[in-house]
């Protein structure tokens, strides 16, 4: 089960459908992975403090697709906004600044993707709750504690939620 107690930073969601990343699952690829395979053309990269940790496994589709999530802000068409303090970008411009600027990010590789009204129809039928972006969850709360951090948000708990399987 792809989904199965997962936490999705949802990016877009519009009449073309939607585009999220899983936050609670990790990757067995690290970031320093990521970025060796980025040196051939970028090898002035400085180093990243504490490279050695683990992406996040972002979702099944793309597993070749990486994006920079970060605590600020997009100023263009690069990403996403997500609430006033969250920030999502594939650009990997965007993940080396980050770099020379020895500025905190994570990684997400893969994403989770619907079809237009697809999620809204797994909402209405119960696959998914809804709750607002939580920097806290976000960028400090760890991996194996999303889940129940974000239903606690609503005043839920694991064992209070029964949530209507989806045909994955």
């Amino acid at each position: 089960m792809w989904f199965e107690r997962t936490l999705v930073l949802l990016c877009q969601h519009d009449s073309d459908g939607a585009m999220g990343l899983i936050i609670n699952r990790e990757n067995q690829i690290t970031i320093r992975d990521v970025v060796d395979s980025l040196q051939p053309d970028h090898s002035n990269l400085p180093s990243i403090p504490d490279a050695v940790r683990p992406t996040w496994w972002g979702g099944p589709i793309g597993d070749g697709t990486g994006f920079v999530v970060w605590n600020g802000q997009v100023n263009n068409d690069e990403g996403w906004n997500i609430g006033p303090t969250v920030a999502v970008s594939p650009s990997i411009d965007r993940l080396i600044s980050l770099i020379e600027a020895n500025q905190d990010f994570q990684m997400c590789l893969g994403y989770a993707g619907w079809g237009p009204g697809q999620l809204d129809e797994e909402i209405r039928q119960g696959a998914w709750l809804v709750v607002d972006v939580d920097e806290e969850i976000v960028f400090n709360t760890p991996l194996t504690e999303r889940y129940d951090s974000a239903l606690a948000v609503l005043g839920l708990s694991p064992h209070t939620v029964w949530m209507q399987p989806i045909n994955e």
